[in-house]
């Protein structure tokens, strides 16, 4: 009988899909003192998870970010309607099991509604960085994962800096890491009119020492 069950057990976990294995290896991490935010400052989480796994604090300079769910984070006065600069420091803290995103988006309309829509700029500790377009549910790539050496890779602890900018001048978007371009597009080709913000992926620990916009 005990052969049975073990065999049983077996079967069961060879027929469970490898991407469901790979999200419990890959779950969201519980986050001690999450809850509130800074005076100002918004937040929407993907799939609607809990805030208590967000941990978002005033740190001068700056602020610091230690995340269970992915997020975005936005003060609502941060807009553009046309040129802009924008700026953002990253510092990436050592704790990633692999690497995961983070940067910033553009755009942001309907923020905490369903037709949610921005275009974000994305970092990652491998050294890449990606561009894309969110609609509601549905994203898709303007530039997809890509190494580029302006973009500064962790270190052997698992530590970076990046400064990333964003301009918008006169009908081109260009993407910058640490004052280097990496990508530019047409203004018409992304989503530059709306809320400005950060993105950032599950499980990673940002200082987020800087987040300017300059608008022109």
């Amino acid at each position: 009988m005990r052969r049975l069950l073990a065999l049983a057990a077996l079967t069961l976990s060879l027929t469970v899909p490898a991407a469901a294995q790979d999200h419990a290896a890959d779950a969201d991490k519980a986050v001690q003192g999450g809850g509130a935010l800074p005076k100002g400052w918004m937040a929407r989480t993907d799939r609607g998870a809990p805030m208590t796994n967000v941990k978002f604090v005033d740190m001068p300079p700056g602020w610091h970010i230690n995340l269970g769910p992915a997020a975005i984070f936005y003060q609502p006065t941060d807009t553009t309607t046309g040129n802009a600069h924008l700026v953002g420091e990253f510092n990436l803290f050592p704790g990633a099991t692999h690497p995961e995103a983070f940067g910033l988006f553009l755009g942001g309309t309907d923020l905490q509604g369903p037709n949610q829509a921005y275009t974000y700029f994305l970092i990652r500790g491998d050294g890449k960085f990606m561009i894309k377009r969110r609609k509601g549910d549905t994203t898709t790539n303007v530039v997809e994962w890509t190494a580029n050496p302006a973009v500064v890779a962790a270190d052997s602890t698992g530590h970076s800096k990046n400064e990333l900018t964003i301009l918008i001048k006169d009908g081109k978007v260009s993407f910058m890491a640490n004052g280097k371009e990496v990508y530019s597009a047409a203004a018409a080709d992304v989503d530059t009119k709306g809320v400005v913000g950060v993105r950032i992926n599950h499980n990673l620990s940002i200082h987020l020492s800087k987040l300017q916009v300059h608008r022109l």
